[in-house]
């Protein structure tokens, strides 16, 4: 069977999946994995389940080789009976042979321990070692007849990528005390689609070391794949989790690693903040996490021309992520025209008859969309049905992806659009207190560790990671720390904001008494500080 063009193309002419790993990596990874010519290898059964044109399959090679002459073993037959590759691409398969006979022309007949094939969809024996970089495909490449055999997999969630039931099927291969080693996009580490991997994991292996290397360029061409490499063992769980982050890749000899504990449950995003475990989530200081509205039409939903051509009544100025760039909050004056009354039920057509009018022009394309299918009557609806009292509060806008370092808050002018996360609650002035924190490098810092970054490295503000942010509790801190507190926000003072925010933290960390909400001015006072040489500092 020809497995060629399985997948499509890339824009830089490669084939979807098609990342190959340099060789520094490959040599870091089997070391990490134990399979070393210093030691008898003759007996070590490894795999690599999507091989490419084999840099792993060389490199394992030259080590058995190295280990047959100091253990005096026979090589082809080790081979033969120890190391497997695989691939769904069978002119790599073709390739990777190749170059082993070409290195290697003591071997004979190499071809019958690769196999091209759909490594999802077969069976191999147990091995001691899985090792190797998975396919990268996202959901929406993956062609129909694949998705539906692949959804046997568990762990195949979500709009998952093909490389998480790469996961799931090359451990499941995996002998008792068995080492799985993989170099991939860490996104399966912190986001939805990870969940039930992240499960697996926990649930019946032993994770022993992740190396995050965002920014490192791990791979033989420029992809924005931002990697990690774990280490998972197939035995009795160990206490700690070794962590580490590498920049650059002539940092990947000279790492230096954390010990974190070994998470406990799918949410591995708590592990990476175990610092913080003694704070509360924003949540749960009653604070409410939303995202904008998504219209399903946003060019026949939002525009700048509705004045005077729209019933005013359903008029709402709307602001999206580009209207807050460069630390800056710039309207650009467009307006939602919002199909829902007060009670959030769709408007009578027959009342607006401007809308209605508007609306009638452009209903094929609204008709067109999957709501509008499903429910015919209910065509000229957005995607999200309006909250009628959100525009008039106030809340905390964070444009999902942005390089800005302040954090906005509206005093109840605007209603968002979908590419912004926003956060009601409380006073305004209690969300301002929350929009310095979260403008602080502490929670930017726990944001790096929670999520994944996109292109220019910025992180980003979803619902999933805000939820999971860590804050000092905000009706405790005292009057006086959170005036100087905000007197920084409103100057957008960051030297300032991370100097009160650190010493926010050192009074709940270390003070019982915070705990129990300090409100009197007398509390409030013994626990107040004199900052004048500090702001001096600033």
């Amino acid at each position: 069977m020809n497995f060629n063009n399985v997948y499509s193309a890339r824009s830089n002419g490669g084939q979807h999946g098609d990342v190959f790993t340099k060789p520094e990596i490959v040599e870091f990874m089997l070391d990490e994995v134990g399979y070393v010519p210093t030691k008898d290898l003759s007996d070590v059964s490894i795999m690599e389940p999507s091989c490419g044109e084999g840099e792993f399959i060389v490199e394992i090679i030259r080590r058995l080789k190295n280990s047959s002459q100091r253990f005096n073993f026979d090589l082809e037959k080790a081979f033969h009976s120890c190391v497997f590759a695989s691939d769904i691409d069978e002119q790599k398969i073709k390739i990777c042979a190749e170059r082993v006979v070409n290195i290697f022309p003591e071997l004979h007949n190499v071809e019958d321990n690769f196999f091209a094939e759909d490594y999802l969809l077969t069976n191999h024996q147990q091995v001691d070692i899985i090792v190797g970089n998975p396919p990268y495909i996202r959901y929406e490449e993956i062609p129909a007849n694949k998705l539906e055999l692949y959804k046997k997999f568990k762990t195949f969630y979500y709009r998952s990528d093909i490389y998480v039931p790469f996961f799931e099927k090359s451990l499941s291969q995996l002998k008792p005390n068995g080492k799985h080693c993989f170099i991939c996009s860490n996104r399966w580490l912190r986001n939805q689609y990870g969940k039930e991997l992240r499960k697996l994991v926990v649930k019946f292996y032993s994770i022993e070391k992740i190396i995050n290397m965002e920014g490192a360029d791990a791979f033989l061409e420029n992809v924005l794949a931002y990697p990690a490499i774990t280490e998972i063992s197939n035995c009795r769980k160990s206490e700690n989790l070794i962590y580490a982050e590498v920049s650059d890749l002539s940092e990947i000899s000279q790492i230096e690693y954390k010990i974190l504990n070994q998470p406990k449950n799918e949410d591995w995003c708590e592990i990476f903040n175990s610092d913080n475990n003694d704070l509360s989530f924003i949540e749960e200081q009653n604070f409410k996490i939303g995202i904008g509205v998504a219209t399903g039409a946003d060019d026949i939903f939002i525009s700048k021309n509705f004045k005077g051509e729209i019933e005013d009544e359903l008029l709402l100025p709307i602001i999206n992520a580009k209207d807050l760039s460069g630390d800056m909050m710039n309207w650009s004056e467009k307006y939602f025209l919002n199909p829902y009354d007060k009670k959030g039920r769709l408007i009578n057509l027959d009342k607006y008859p401007l809308a209605k009018a508007y609306l009638e022009k452009h209903k094929e394309k609204l008709v067109s969309r999957h709501k509008a299918k499903k429910n015919p009557s209910r065509w000229y609806g957005t995607i999200d049905v309006v909250s009628p009292t959100l525009k008039e509060e106030p809340k905390i806008l964070l444009p999902d992806i942005s390089g800005n370092k302040f954090v906005f808050v509206d005093d109840g002018k605007f209603y968002p659009q979908h590419n912004i996360y926003y956060i009601t609650g409380y006073s305004r002035r209690e969300l301002r207190i929350l929009a310095a924190i979260l403008t602080s490098e502490f929670v930017h810092n726990q944001l790096d560790n929670l999520t994944n970054h996109i292109n220019g490295g910025y992180a980003r503000w979803q619902s999933q990671y805000l939820r999971k942010l860590r804050i000092p509790t905000i009706s405790c801190i005292p009057e006086a720390l959170a005036n100087d507190l905000l007197k920084c926000y409103d100057e957008q003072n960051f030297t300032g904001i991370n100097y009160y925010v650190t010493e926010i933290l050192s009074i709940e960390k270390t003070n019982p008494m915070v705990k129990k909400c300090i409100n009197s001015p007398a509390e409030q006072l013994a626990f107040s500080f004199d900052f004048a040489t500090a702001d001096a500092e600033i």
